[in-house]
């Protein structure tokens, strides 16, 4: 997926968030236990305004978070419209501070920006008690491409002490992830995980489409979401990291 591509779906999603979130604000996140649609919808802009700040400046705004008033729509509005005019209006390959140290491009927040927006589209849609709409195939593949590669494989060598016990307990057991155009092998360590894309055996895998395996792996939707063969406890190990991993 290129730039144009991110922000298109950037668009759709931030829309579709927006339109659902008036009329739940008051109701609760049931994928974001302990908050309200009203709390989703200040996280969504403090992540929108964090980011626009982080490219302004170089660095990573502090302090922080700012105050956005108490209204949270104004301050979504007000945190996307910025967030927008920064991406539209720098190069995709400029250099940008991110917590990604192989990547520091604008590009990269486009791409982050685009898959933070559709999972809490997802979590506005269902705080409003509506059925997800779909996840769009090429965005659904390269989330599951980003939170395998980008959050939980990064996480394990970078900082693996967020990973805790369940990091110290994975034997080097494999699960592959398998979509209907591509395939990830995930070996759970030892020590570290590594992801490699293509077709391989595996002790577990688990399949399903793009939008329910990328709804699987940031747990907005359960195990009857998706097709599980093989050893469950292994693919129990990979939910209980990809949980220490994301939020």
């Amino acid at each position: 997926m290129d730039e144009s591509r991110f922000l298109e779906c950037l668009e759709a999603d931030y829309q579709r968030l927006r339109a659902v979130a008036p009329g739940a604000l008051g109701e609760p996140v049931p994928t974001c236990p302990g908050w309200t649609m009203a709390d989703l919808a200040r996280h969504v802009a403090e992540v929108y305004l964090h980011k626009t700040e982080t490219m302004r400046r170089g660095e990573w705004p502090q302090p922080w978070p700012p105050d956005l008033g108490d209204d949270p729509l104004a301050a979504l509005d007000r945190a996307y419209r910025e967030l927008t005019w920064e991406l539209n209006t720098r190069k995709p390959d400029e250099p940008a501070l991110t917590w990604y140290t192989p990547v520091q491009t604008v590009g990269w927040w486009a791409r982050r920006m685009a898959q933070e927006t559709v999972i809490h589209r997802v979590d506005a849609e269902l705080a409003a008690g509506l059925e997800p709409t779909p996840i769009a195939a090429d965005l659904g593949a390269d989330g599951i491409d980003e939170v395998l590669v980008c959050f939980l494989a990064y996480a394990s060598s970078e900082y693996p002490e967020d990973l805790g016990d369940h990091l110290d307990s994975c034997d080097g057991s494999t699960v592959r992830i398998d979509t209907p155009e591509a395939s990830w092998l995930v070996q759970l360590g030892p020590g570290v995980v590594t992801v490699e894309r293509g077709q391989a055996d595996a002790e577990a895998v688990v399949r399903g489409s793009e939008d329910a395996v990328l709804r699987w792996l940031w747990r907005r939707v359960g195990n009857s979401g998706v097709e599980l063969d093989g050893n469950r406890g292994v693919i129990g190990k990979l939910h209980q990291l990809l949980g220490d991993t994301t939020q």
